[in-house]
């Protein structure tokens, strides 16, 4: 049976699920208290540097489409050495930091939900129990459906919308003029310890192989979905800087965004938020042991992904899922916000300029402007140093976790492949393979196609619309004119499967009736 493709809202609603997935609801606080009025302008310097990254990740998704994702394309650009490997290790570390952000999220909204206010032993207690109850619910083998994690991405946005709108009635909206800006350093680093809010669009990348029309699709859902979270954070922080005080938000950092809403909704508004932050962080816990997770530990473990990759992996290999969940509760419960924070952060950008300078390296695969994507590198780096400089000038203790991170992933890396045999494969995603293998032999399958139909049917016209690149890829569409549509679309299936042509293959053949009645497409790609 064949796979239904995923559109562009599906792709969409996956980058908008994975930026708004607790993040903001978590580190809006932090923001404010560094930039001041100027907290919408530090979302926007963050944004802009996600938006550069995605239009690398864009490229490489359309031409290496595949399930793992940011892994493959480190491999690509890098070659299956002790780099990509340790860049492997920190994304997955990445990952435990992005889990223990939102179920310190979660742990800081229900004490204050449940008491009025934040109680530490009821908030740690919350995030022991959310840890566990998702990780039980994936060792059983549960996860959230596609359509119900589509119906909770629109549920946020729609309730930070309704926040947003109501809060332009009550809020004192001079608090954003300059006068109450930070300096221009602070500002940045704002935008900088956020900058794990806009983590999550790279996981279109890892559905790529699923997606209908990929060349036109991927793109635009990779560009809409980081603007949009764009748009939503700098509305949401400009309302809350507008209608709390500078104390408020010392006291109530990290959950400010539920006490910026009870200036217009009162104690519902209070509420409401707070019932939100539980709803999309719970949900990104979920998402994130089940999903990106997995795949990043999978390829440590084995070197590659299975050809078998389904939910079934977890009953046979929960010792990942297990230490996942202990490593989340550790760092949720043993650091605060703001080690989660800079540690996320900066996890997340070096990872992302290591994306961003493997696309420069490949850019004559990818068909990019290679000096975008250099620029992204750049300010990654910059952002890099500007925010360890920083945190060791005015706060050193917010860079244990950064330590702990960076220092435990690469002697981890260092020693797991001194005592096992461990590598990473020349390609992650064993279709990547078979793909390439195609794009040197395409011209033999189009010569037997076009012989076998034209042979038996007289009538038929092939046409080839477009042929892929063996540097740069793309798909090989056909186009076939005759007056016996059904019969031809029986051979041309039989000799499909006779040329081993699978569905991750870039062909596309179209089946049409010359009266132009009517048309069957065959092979999608």
């Amino acid at each position: 049976m064949k796979k239904k493709k995923i559109g562009f809202w599906e792709a969409y609603s996956i980058g908008v699920g994975g930026m708004i997935g607790g993040g903001i609801f978590a580190v809006l606080g932090l923001t404010i208290l560094l930039a001041k009025g100027a907290a919408p302008i530090a979302f926007l310097f963050a944004g802009m540097i996600a938006l550069l990254t995605a239009y690398s990740y864009a490229k490489l998704s359309v031409r290496y489409p595949s399930e793992g994702g940011t892994v493959e394309f480190l491999v690509r650009g890098f070659g299956n050495n002790f780099f990509t490997a340790y860049m492997n290790t920190l994304l997955l570390a990445s990952y435990v930091i992005m889990l223990s952000l939102y179920s310190y999220a979660f742990g800081s909204y229900g004490s204050a939900l449940l008491f009025g206010h934040e109680v530490p032993l009821v908030k740690k207690l919350l995030i022991v129990g959310v840890v566990s109850f998702f990780a039980f619910l994936n060792f059983l083998g549960a996860y959230v459906s596609g359509k119900a994690e589509d119906i909770m991405v629109f549920a946020k946005l729609g309730i930070l919308l309704f926040f947003s709108a109501l809060g332009f009635l009550t809020g004192d909206f001079s608090k954003l003029s300059p006068e109450h800006w930070e300096s221009f350093l602070k500002i940045m680093v704002g935008g900088l310890i956020i900058f794990l809010a806009y983590e999550g669009f790279e996981l279109i990348a890892n559905t790529a192989k699923d997606v209908k029309d990929p060349e036109k699709t991927l793109p635009k859902a990779y560009y809409a979905s980081v603007l949009t979270v764009i748009a939503v954070y700098v509305l949401v922080s400009a309302v809350a800087v507008a209608n709390l005080t500078y104390e408020q938000v010392v006291k109530y950092k990290d959950y400010a965004l539920a006490v910026a809403a009870e200036p217009f909704l009162g104690k519902f508004g209070f509420v409401l938020i707070g019932i939100a932050a539980l709803l999309s962080t719970a949900s990104a816990i979920n998402a994130t042991l089940y999903g990106s997770a997995r795949v990043s530990y999978l390829v440590a473990k084995l070197g590659a992904l299975p050809k078998s990759l389904s939910k079934k992996v977890w009953k046979e290999g929960t010792e990942g899922l297990l230490i996942l969940a202990v490593l989340t509760i550790f760092f949720a419960t043993f650091f605060n916000l703001e080690n989660i924070s800079v540690a996320g952060s900066f996890g997340f950008l070096s990872i992302f300029a290591a994306v961003n300078l493997a696309n420069f390296k490949l850019y004559r695969y990818t068909n990019s402007n290679r000096w975008i994507s250099f620029l992204a590198f750049l300010l990654c780096i910059v952002s890099g140093i500007v925010l360890i400089g920083y945190n060791l000038k005015t706060n050193p203790d917010a860079l244990q976790s950064v330590t702990v991170v960076l220092l435990g992933t690469f002697i981890f890396e260092a020693v797991y492949r001194s005592f096992t045999s461990v590598r990473l494969k020349e390609y992650i995603d064993w279709r990547i393979k078979e793909r390439e293998e195609f794009l040197k032999k395409y011209p033999m399958f189009l010569a037997l196609l076009r012989k076998e139909v034209e042979s038996r049917f007289k009538d038929a016209k092939v046409k080839v619309i477009s042929v892929p690149d063996e540097e740069k890829g793309g798909t090989l569409r056909i186009s076939i004119e005759t007056e016996n549509p059904e019969k031809v679309k029986k051979l041309i299936n039989r000799v499909l499967k006779e040329a081993k042509i699978e569905e991750h293959y870039p062909v596309e053949i179209t089946v049409e009736r010359k009266d132009g009645t009517g048309s069957l497409q065959l092979k999608e790609v």
